[in-house]
C-alpha cells in the first residue's frame, strides 16, 4: 500500500508548477503594454516573505506558471532619468581654415549674459569665408547653467558626412582647452541602412564649444544642435525597519538583541532612545549557529531633547552592506543605557527586471524553501539594449498589486527527499539474489549423501 501511495503522489508532484512552490504572489501591473522588458521595485511585504539570503526565492512567472528571465538590480543601480536636451545656437567661424585653430577674440558680439549675437570678421585679415571648404563651427552654450554631457548634431536630410574634428571648449572665447584631438562625425547610407555618429562627448560646463576640421572638406550640413544635460541617477530614499530589543547577558557583557523579520538589504543603522549618550557597537548574524560579525562602531549615539529642540546623532553605515542577516545585537562600550534602545535599520528597495516572455499577465512570487530563480545575464542584456536603443533607454515600469497567498507556510518547509526507486530496486535484487543462494545451500545440506556400491 505504501508503494502504491508513492506511485500516486509522484505524478501529482511532477504536475505541480512553480506557483505551488512559493508562499505568496503579487500580480504585476505594467505601466505600458507591449514592452519587451519591465522593472518593478520590491516592497516591504516581498522582503518579509523571502527566506533566501540572496533573494533567490524571488522570481517572476507568467499566466501559465512558467518562469521568465529575471534578475535583481541593486539599489546602487537605480533607473536613470531621461536625459534633457536644450537646443543651442551655432555659427560657422569666419576665416577658419582646416587644421588651424582660429582665435575668436574681438570678432564675437555678445550680450550681457555672454550669448553670441554675431561673428563678424576673420582674425588673420582674410575675407570672411563662412561656409567655405574647411573651417570651424562654434556652439554657444552660455545660456545653459547645468553640466553638459554631449553635443548632439542633426544633419540636413540626405547629406553625407565623413570627417574628423578637433574639439575645444572655452569660457571667454580667448583661452581654449582641447577636449579631443580627433573626434569623428559620420552620416553614411548604403543599401537602405544608415551609419551615424553625430555625438560630441563633453564634460563640465564650458560656455562655448568649437570644433575645427582637421582636413579640408565641405562644411558640416548641420540642421540643428542640441546640448544633452548631465543627469545623475535619482537615488531612492532610505526606508526604515524599527526593531524592539531584549536585554541579554553573556559572560560579563550585556547585550541588546533584535530579530529582523525579512531579507532587507540593510545599509544604515540608527538608535532611538530618550535623552542619552552611549557609545555602541553593532553586530549581526543570520542564525543561532552562525558567529556574530561586526557591522558598526564604536560610535556615540546621543539624543538631547529640551527647550531648544531635539538634537540627535546621525545614522551610521553598516559594514558589508547590503546585509540581510536576521539577528542583530548592540553592546555598550561606554555609557549605561537605562533600557534596551530602539534599533532602526535603513535600506533602499531593490528592483526586479524581467523579460516579457510567455503569456501575460505576470506575477512576482516569493518565499520558498525549494525553488530558486534561474541565473540570467540581465545586466549584460540591459547594457546591450542601451547600446542598441540609446543610453537613455530603460525598462518600462511595473507595479505590485495586492499580495495573494499561494502555498503559504507549507512552501517555507523543506521537503522530504523523494524515494530513490533505483536504489530500492538494487537492494531488492541483492536481497533476492542472496535469498536464492541461501535456499540452494540449504537444499544441498538437506540432501542425503549417496552410498557407495
Amino acid at each position: 500500500m505504501k508503494h502504491l501511495a508513492w506511485l500516486i503522489v509522484l505524478p501529482m508532484t511532477a504536475l505541480a508548477g512553480p506557483r505551488e512552490d512559493y508562499s505568496r504572489q503579487w500580480p504585476l501591473q505594467p505601466v505600458r503594454e507591449h514592452e519587451g522588458a519591465y522593472r518593478v521595485q520590491l516592497d516591504r511585504e516581498v522582503y518579509r516573505t523571502a527566506v533566501s539570503p540572496t533573494l533567490l526565492d524571488v522570481d517572476v512567472i507568467d499566466a501559465t506558471s512558467r518562469t521568465v528571465s529575471a534578475g535583481i538590480l541593486g539599489a546602487d543601480a537605480p533607473a536613470t532619468p531621461a536625459a534633457q536636451r536644450v537646443t543651442v545656437p551655432w555659427f560657422a567661424v569666419p576665416g577658419a581654415r582646416a587644421g588651424e585653430p582660429a582665435s575668436l577674440a574681438l570678432i564675437a558680439q555678445r550680450d550681457a549674459q555672454g550669448r553670441i549675437l554675431s561673428l563678424q570678421a576673420s582674425t588673420d585679415g582674410s575675407p570672411s569665408t563662412a561656409g567655405a571648404r574647411g573651417g570651424a563651427v562654434l556652439f554657444d552654450l552660455s545660456a545653459i547653467r547645468s553640466s553638459v554631457s554631449a553635443l548632439e548634431l542633426e544633419w540636413t536630410p540626405g547629406t553625407v558626412v565623413d570627417a574628423a574634428f578637433r574639439v575645444e571648449t572655452s569660457d571667454d572665447l580667448q583661452r581654449w582647452n582641447t577636449v579631443s584631438e580627433r573626434q569623428p562625425l559620420l552620416a553614411l547610407t548604403q543599401g537602405g541602412r544608415r551609419l551615424q555618429q553625430n555625438e560630441i562627448p563633453l564634460q563640465g560646463s564650458a560656455r562655448y564649444v568649437r570644433i575645427t576640421l582637421l582636413e579640408s572638406g565641405p562644411p558640416l550640413p548641420i540642421a540643428q544642435a542640441s546640448a544633452r544635460l548631465s543627469t545623475a541617477p535619482a537615488q531612492s530614499p532610505l526606508q526604515w525597519e524599527t526593531l524592539s530589543g531584549r536585554a541579554l547577558r553573556e559572560g560579563n557583557r550585556d547585550y541588546h538583541v533584535y530579530v529582523l523579520e525579512g531579507r532587507f538589504p540593510m545599509e544604515r543603522a540608527d538608535i532611538v532612545a530618550g535623552n542619552s549618550a552611549v557609545e555602541w557597537t553593532l553586530e549581526s548574524r543570520d542564525g543561532d549557529d552562525a558567529p556574530w560579525r561586526w557591522r558598526a562602531g564604536p560610535w556615540m549615539a546621543f539624543r538631547v531633547d529640551g527647550s531648544g529642540g531635539v538634537t540627535a546623532s546621525a545614522a551610521v553605515a553598516v559594514e558589508g552592506a547590503p546585509v540581510r542577516d536576521r539577528q542583530w545585537r548592540l553592546s555598550a562600550t561606554r555609557g549605561m543605557p537605562a533600557q534596551s534602545p530602539t534599533l532602526r535599520l535603513g535600506y533602499r528597495p531593490e528592483s526586479v527586471v524581467f523579460l516579457a516572455q510567455g503569456q501575460a499577465p505576470w506575477s512576482l512570487v516569493a518565499g520558498s524553501a525549494v525553488a530558486q530563480r534561474a541565473a540570467a545575464p540581465m545586466p549584460q542584456l540591459l547594457q546591450a539594449l542601451r547600446d542598441s536603443r540609446g543610453a537613455d533607454w530603460q525598462p518600462a515600469s511595473a507595479t505590485l498589486s495586492q499580495g495573494q497567498p499561494l502555498a503559504g507556510e507549507q512552501a517555507l518547509q523543506p521537503r522530504a527527499k523523494p524515494l530513490d526507486w533505483k536504489q530500492w530496486l538494487l537492494w531488492g535484487l541483492l536481497v533476492g539474489g542472496a535469498a536464492v543462494v541461501v535456499t540452494l545451500a540449504l537444499s544441498l545440506l538437506r540432501k542425503p549423501a549417496s552410498r557407495d556400491a
